[in-house]
């Protein structure tokens, strides 16, 4: 049995696996639930419209942590948060922003940052509809988690878990966190 495992650590030293948790439109709304989801995760990205500084401290908790300022998002979100992120996981280009349109048929903003960038993935936020969609136009994961807090016409309350396994993603999950209200669901 220790052969086996040696053996398998051996093979897995080169392998790297990233869990991240996505999430958007809090709007100043974070339970225990979300939380809960997150705990597994080694990274947390946020797609805007935070709501509450409270949202970004109880996200703090978590080692790293990437977000981005929505359009309700006040000057106290936005002196902590950019308007938009672009960074690299174990080699995967990601692209963070609120408001980008819709799949293929993105604002101009967005274009320009996707043309200057080239991510492997797109995450974004505002619509409050979830959405995951392989965008061949631009050659990109278009990703957005829908909301996770209790305002908006959302009925439910979603964010997204998945893995990078050697920058590629994998094992993709919808978290469906309850109804949009604020109370407690089982």
């Amino acid at each position: 049995m220790r052969h086996k495992q040696r053996v398998a650590d051996i093979l897995n030293v080169n392998k790297s696996m990233v869990k991240i948790g996505i999430l958007s439109d809090t709007h100043g709304y974070i339970d225990d639930r979300i939380l809960h989801h997150l705990a597994s995760c080694d990274q947390v990205w946020h797609a805007g419209d935070v709501g509450h500084i409270r949202v970004i401290e109880s996200l703090n908790q978590f080692d790293q942590v990437q977000g981005v300022y929505g359009n309700i998002d006040g000057t106290n979100i936005r002196v902590r948060w950019p308007e938009h992120s672009f960074f690299e996981v174990d080699g995967c280009k990601i692209l963070l922003i609120h408001i980008a349109g819709s799949a293929g048929r993105y604002n101009e903003k967005t274009r320009n940052l996707i043309q200057l960038h080239s991510p492997d993935i797109l995450v974004c936020g505002h619509s409050h509809i979830l959405k995951v969609q392989q965008d061949k136009r631009f050659n990109l994961l278009h990703i957005n988690p829908g909301a996770a807090g209790n305002k908006g016409f959302h009925k439910v309350r979603t964010l997204i878990l998945l893995k990078l396994n050697e920058g590629k993603p994998s094992d993709m999950k919808v978290i469906e966190l309850g109804p949009r209200s604020t109370q407690t669901v089982d």
